[in-house]
């Protein structure tokens, strides 16, 4: 399995060595942070000192509240933020839309960017003030959000904004991120090198969350996964070279639209540098992926939790793109360890997917 391509650090991205280490070592001198004793008390330094280096990773000057992961703190913030009213974009993930079941969604245009003036009617509309989650990058397509000017309607209007930024890793230059306009940020270990079953809700004010009681403050119960968070730390002290990975995405954008392929979201300026989908014109996403995991590439189509079942994208609809179009659709995103020469294998391969498909359907023609 050693020369097979991972093209799907969307889903998940592997355990990076400094987060493997730093879990063993957690480990290895594990006790319960509540614990009053000597033990206890140094698994508390260890908890409140990842708690900084994230807060710090991230550029927050706010709380941070350890969980289980990005979608356990999208549902603390959505279930407990201190406004009466809910709303979301049409695009959110589905761990958002999970959440928040009987919330407005706010339509977004073509490329599946919220349409400003749709938020601004729907806030002026609402009988009191609201929790808007609105992504950072939509985990389909990758396509960025205009965070800033979503806050300062929100804010306007006396709401408050979630931000789910489980794909946003950190050092991005960009002019409009989350940590600058957002209430409540929602992160994920594993999307970043970190292991699975940590993430955090990044808080502006406690004041802003109902408290629940227990541990963290009393705002999430249960014992604090103490090295999940020594792992979390470690990832996001590892560097991923973001311009490189940009690059590699540029890349692919171009070789897709020379060999045929479309891009989705093509008119869409703000991208984050890991993701990206393509439709290839006349063969179905299910034997896409069969076929590239034949050729040892391993991609998605759509988001990880409902690809397995390979139901609709609500994303894509919400674009615009039909169900014949959208089932066309796969994803790509990329990690530390993508370069150049997974992207010309990959590229390669949908090459001669194409082709084949091609081929057989005037085989058919001919033989009808």
């Amino acid at each position: 399995m050693s020369d097979r391509i991972n093209l799907d650090h969307a889903a998940t991205t592997p355990v990076v060595p400094a987060a493997a280490e730093a879990m063993a070592a957690a480990l290895a001198s594990w006790a319960n942070p509540s614990s009053p004793h000597a033990e206890g008390r140094a698994a508390r330094a260890a908890i409140e000192r990842a708690r900084a280096r994230i807060a710090a990773a991230y550029g927050w000057d706010g709380e941070v509240i350890l969980t289980s992961g990005a979608t356990e703190a999208i549902e603390i913030a959505c279930r407990r933020a201190q406004v009466a009213g809910r709303m979301a974009s049409a695009v959110e993930h589905d761990a958002v839309l999970r959440a928040l079941p009987d919330a407005p969604r706010i339509e977004v245009d073509g490329d599946g960017v919220i349409d400003l003036a749709a938020l601004e009617a729907a806030l002026a509309k609402a009988e009191t003030p609201a929790l808007v989650a609105v992504q950072w990058g939509n985990n389909e397509t990758g396509v960025l959000q205009p965070i800033a000017a979503v806050a300062a309607m929100v804010h306007r209007a006396g709401g408050l904004l979630l931000v789910d930024a489980a794909q946003m890793p950190v050092g991005w230059d960009d002019e409009d991120l989350p940590q600058d306009h957002a209430d409540f940020i929602s992160v994920s270990g594993h999307k970043r090198g970190g292991p699975p079953g940590i993430g955090a809700l990044l808080v502006r004010d406690l004041a802003m969350l109902l408290p629940s009681g227990g541990q963290e403050r009393g705002y999430r119960g249960g014992t604090e996964n103490v090295p999940g968070a020594a792992g979390f730390q470690a990832a996001l002290d590892s560097p991923e070279d973001l311009p490189y990975m940009a690059e590699l995405r540029e890349r692919l954008d171009a070789a897709i639209a020379e060999a045929g392929g479309e891009r989705i979201a093509p008119d869409a300026e703000r991208r984050t540098p890991l993701i990206a989908s393509y439709r290839m014109p006349g063969v179905a996403a299910a034997t896409q992926l069969i076929r590239f995991d034949l050729a040892g590439i391993a991609v998605s189509a759509g988001a990880a939790c409902s690809s397995g079942s390979m139901r609709p994208s609500h994303v894509l609809a919400r674009m615009g793109i039909g169900s014949a179009e959208a089932a066309q659709v796969v994803r790509v995103s990329f990690g530390r360890a993508t370069g150049k020469d997974d992207i010309d294998r990959f590229v390669e391969t949908w090459r001669a997917i194409a082709a084949d498909v091609a081929a057989q359907t005037m085989t058919d023609d001919l033989t009808e």
